[in-house]
């Protein structure tokens, strides 16, 4: 190393976690006893310490980096001191940039003490192995890595949870596998929010209310626990997205999905999300706060079509999102005013008559209090005699469901049996392409493209072929599709009129005609949740 002396000079420290466990030699101590006595052996006035602890030298974007650049380039310093190369970093490519372009363009010296490595000397032998040692570097990051998801995985199958944060409603547990454990305080909030949701509310209203009954929101409730404050800035109100979130977490019903998200990769830590059959899931790891019932109704409302808009009066209507316009697809919008008063509560319009007017569809309206009537009716009428018998309604439900798929079965037979005969004959396409090319009558990079070509057409037929096969399983209906039916009937039978819950559990979408000008019966279909035909609502046709 050459004996030049220093002048204003900065010390650059970091420490990763993962360099916690090589002991006391890579501390941060040790790190700076090493380089103030070095500056102070060799006349350096130290200026400024950056340190950035707890950070990946995979990454650039580190705090004490960036304030390191920064004042690089007003000239606050003209030398760099660091233990070694990797303490500055563990991306050869960035490494080199900073050390062959952006240092020596602000006039600043680099040294890494134990690498020998000092750009005032340019022909030592420490900076003939820079880049060597720089790729070894990275190698280290990389080959760490790989052994940390090594670790991860084998938690991940033993069902650890290895998040360092819980959902909201659990806390950690003290067990081997740090089994979640309900935190019975938030655990009643998350109970509330559910039970909101089956009511009809939107996950707006359900924040809302939240946050006007001043329910501390997860980040609030966790900073009160451990009493240390989140570093990002924390708002009292509850989020519709963290309602949502919590609404779809099936951490809830007892289960633990784990690597639901993942780096990109070691030198790029941007969050990618991992498809759900490389999730690593695990039934009845935990107590659960929901019952399974409940959060597959919730789910079903949220799949549905309706989202529950609330009026003026901060009230969402039984039938608000289900109705649809029977000419554009539109849905019918919820009105009040004065030709709401005589019909005994508001009515319902085509969004595109509303909003465009006559020219691009008529107005199809209709009173809340004859829709809901309507709807009272046809159930009853589907429930035949009262009271309930079910043996019979049951055996109605199978017969119709048996008729839908009377009308689908050839078809879906033909196309599955027609799927299954080209993956037998793409099998035998990519056995004699290998047989061709051993034989040498066919060139190894035409055997390449035909087999890539057969995979990739092989991976679209099972694709298909498997989306056919649940559509046909979906199709027919059995005994516990049969008994879901019939408790939403004699649910709707115990109540007198319809709520929003009801209308959620058991109306998929209805179809509303406009009147005919010539006093005709008016049209008005009805698709329930449990009974055919299942197709989609108009606006998604």
């Amino acid at each position: 190393m050459p004996a030049d002396a220093l002048n204003r000079t900065a010390l650059y420290l970091r420490l990763s976690r993962d360099d916690e466990k090589a002991g006391e030699s890579l501390s941060i101590e040790n790190q700076r006893a090493i380089l103030r006595q070095y500056a102070s052996q060799n006349g350096g006035r130290i200026v400024g310490e950056y340190i950035d602890d707890g950070w990946s030298g995979t990454d650039f974007d580190r705090p004490a980096v960036q304030r390191l650049l920064h004042d690089a380039e007003r000239g606050t310093f003209d030398t760099v001191l660091v233990k070694d190369l990797s303490r500055f970093g563990r991306n050869y490519i960035c490494v080199g940039q900073y050390i062959d372009y952006i240092f020596p363009a602000c006039g600043i010296r680099f040294i890494a003490l134990a690498d020998r490595v000092d750009t005032a000397d340019r022909t030592s032998a420490g900076m003939d192995m820079m880049p060597i040692l720089n790729v070894f570097n990275e190698w280290h990051a990389a080959n760490t890595s790989k052994k940390i998801r090594a670790v991860l995985e084998a938690d991940w199958k033993r069902g650890k949870y290895t998040n360092w944060a819980y959902p909201y409603g659990y806390r950690a547990g003290t067990d081997e596998n740090r089994t979640a454990i309900v935190d019975e305080e938030a655990a009643k909030n998350v109970r509330r929010i559910f039970d909101l949701r089956l009511q009809g509310c939107s996950v707006r209203a359900i924040a809302r209310t939240l946050t006007e009954e001043k329910v501390p929101n997860p980040t609030a409730h966790y900073t009160r626990l451990d009493g240390k404050r989140s570093e990002r800035r924390c708002s009292p109100c509850w989020s519709p997205k963290t309602v949502a979130a919590i609404l779809k977490d099936s951490t809830y019903i007892g289960t633990m999905t784990q690597h639901r998200t993942a780096r990109f990769s070691y030198k790029n830590h941007a969050a990618v999300r991992i498809p759900a059959e490389e999730h690593f899931v695990k039934e009845n790891a935990h107590q659960a706060i929901v019952d399974r019932e409940t959060f597959a109704k919730v789910q079903a409302i949220g799949n549905g079509v309706s989202r529950g808009r609330a009026d003026r009066t901060e009230q969402v209507h039984a039938l608000s999102g289900l109705l649809f316009c029977a000419d554009c697809g539109k849905k019918l919008k919820y009105k009040r005013g004065r030709r709401a008063r005589g019909a005994g509560g508001g009515y319902y319009l085509c969004r595109t008559y509303a909003d465009l007017g006559k020219k691009h569809c008529s107005s199809h309206a209709l009173s809340e209090r004859q829709i809901e009537s309507l709807l009272l009716q046809d159930i009853r009428s589907m429930l035949g005699e009262v009271p309930l018998d079910e043996r019979k309604e049951a055996e109605r439900f199978r017969r119709r469901a048996a008729d839908r798929g009377k009308q689908t079965e050839e078809c879906g037979e033909k196309h599955i049996h027609a799927l299954r005969g080209r993956l037998a004959e793409l099998d035998k396409l990519i056995k004699a392409a290998f047989e061709d090319k051993v034989k040498g009558t066919l060139p190894e990079c035409v055997c390449r493209d035909l087999c890539e070509q057969y995979r990739a057409e092989r991976e679209r037929a099972e694709s298909v072929l498997r989306a056919a096969e649940e559509r046909r399983s979906a199709e027919t209906a059995d005994s516990a599709d049969a008994e879901e039916y019939i408790k939403h009937l004699r649910h709707a039978l115990r109540f007198g009129r319809l709520t929003r819950e009801i209308c959620l559990q058991l109306v998929r979408f209805i179809v509303v005609g406009e009147k005919p000008a010539d006093g005709g019966a008016r049209q008005i279909h009805i698709y329930y949740h449990f009974s055919p035909p299942d197709l989609p609502p108009p606006e998604n046709r």
